[in-house]
């Protein structure tokens, strides 16, 4: 690779790694698996830089990539036998008001704890849609599929994400 390339991919990778790492993060919902996908993705970025002529879109190319890999690490069987039962502290944010930072957390944990019961694609199409503001034209080329799947995957994965929430809430009343 020439050193101009390899600078420009320099930049892009130093921009962009903490969007992917976060977006990784939102589809796996474990920051060091996360942190692997985001770090393969980059290396296959790197790997087709110099042949490919999709700079002037390379945060959407590297998107698809990352949902590549993320779906292609799903399929992994030893992915499915892993045990994942400890839980990290959350850390305070003392700029915060105390009586609303409680309810925002418990929020934000209800919500991610929902969305990860929501089938893969559909959570996939989520995080594109709602959490990376994406329309659903380039939802549909980071996925592959067409923009009709994309709305029809919306549609299912907000369903599924509306009842995993209310069977979370459900378990917490009970659990209460």
């Amino acid at each position: 690779m020439r050193k101009a390339e390899e600078q420009g991919f320099r930049e892009f990778a130093v921009g962009h790694a903490a969007s992917l790492r976060r977006t990784a993060y939102l589809f796996c919902g474990d920051w060091h698996t996360a942190e692997d996908l985001m770090q393969a993705s980059l290396l296959k970025l790197y790997q087709a830089w110099h042949r490919i002529e999709w700079r002037d879109n390379a945060s959407g190319y590297a998107r698809k990539v990352l949902l590549r890999t993320w779906l292609d690490e799903k399929r992994r069987p030893w992915r499915r036998a892993e045990q994942r039962d400890g839980e990290l502290p959350d850390v305070a944010d003392a700029a915060a008001d105390p009586d609303r930072a409680g309810e925002r957390l418990w929020a934000r944990d209800l919500v991610h704890a929902a969305l990860l019961r929501v089938p893969p694609r559909q959570r996939a199409v989520l995080v594109l849609r709602y959490f990376e503001d994406l329309p659903v034209s380039e939802v549909a080329v980071a996925m592959g599929c067409t923009e009709g799947t994309v709305k029809s995957q919306t549609a299912r994965g907000l369903v599924a994400l509306r009842v995993a929430v209310e069977e979370l809430q459900r378990g917490a009343v009970v659990a209460s």
